[in-house]
């Protein structure tokens, strides 16, 4: 089985982070290929940023069914272009806010969404609400961390985040975390020992999902919304994107 995560950001460290803990939760004989667009934002932390990276993850898409892909993970928080990913893939498309929000509620009856920029935090409501889980998401806390500084040597990172779960867990009286950003992968399983209480990573959420639908020979359905666009010209700087 050959998953493509698509990290809709450019800095590769992020990339590698993704597929490092992608790959570590992954199933044997499952290949796990992290790629991110030669164009687009360094981060996505605004509807500017997620907007100005979707043709970057679509021309992902396209690399992957020409490789012959089996799935897709979108390892970004704002699940940008899943939709239009989705008409374009003959696999499933899965989002990470989507995988944890639904993660989340299978094991606890709320959650608290901990992301990064306060910022962001009405898009994360927003997804909740497309999803469903409007009444099981409690509140969503920005641990003021832009993206970047992830990965940023003195940022004490893991400290900021942790002591926003415990913030979150307190003030919301919810029984899971959610982390609200695919940079901070790597440290859900540390967290959860450290509050006691499940946290759910969207990337993983999300590699454990797609591996159960290509094991159960599901799809998207293309009759309907998600039906592949009809054929028609683009112009100027999107002429690349017309389909056949």
């Amino acid at each position: 089985m050959d998953i493509r995560i698509i990290n809709p950001n450019t800095t590769a460290s992020m990339t590698a982070l993704i597929g490092r803990c992608a790959q570590a939760a992954a199933a044997s004989g499952t290949r796990i290929t992290a790629v991110s667009p030669k164009m687009g934002p360094a981060s996505i932390e605004s509807h500017y940023d997620e907007a100005l990276s979707v043709p970057g993850i679509l021309e992902e898409i396209r690399h992957g069914e020409r490789d012959g892909a089996d799935a897709y993970v979108i390892a970004c928080f704002g699940d940008p272009g899943l939709y239009a990913a989705r008409e374009l893939a003959h696999g499933p498309v899965i989002g990470i806010a989507e995988a944890a929000m639904h993660m989340a509620s299978l094991i606890g009856n709320s959650f608290s969404v901990v992301t990064t920029l306060e910022r962001t935090c009405g898009m994360a409501w927003h997804l909740a609400e497309r999803y469903g889980m409007r009444h099981a998401c409690r509140n969503v806390h920005a641990s003021e961390l832009p993206v970047l500084d992830l990965e940023k040597p003195g940022s004490n990172a893991r400290g900021i985040i942790l002591e926003a779960c415990r913030s979150a867990l307190v003030q919301d009286r919810s029984e899971c975390i959610v982390l609200g950003c695919a940079g901070m992968a790597d440290l859900c399983e540390d967290l959860t020992a450290e509050l006691g209480v499940p946290v759910i990573d969207g990337v993983v959420a999300a590699v454990k999902l797609v591996e159960a639908l290509v094991g159960m020979r599901l799809s998207t359905s293309k009759h309907g919304d998600w039906a592949r666009p009809l054929p028609k010209p683009y112009t100027g700087l999107l002429a690349p994107f017309a389909l056949a």
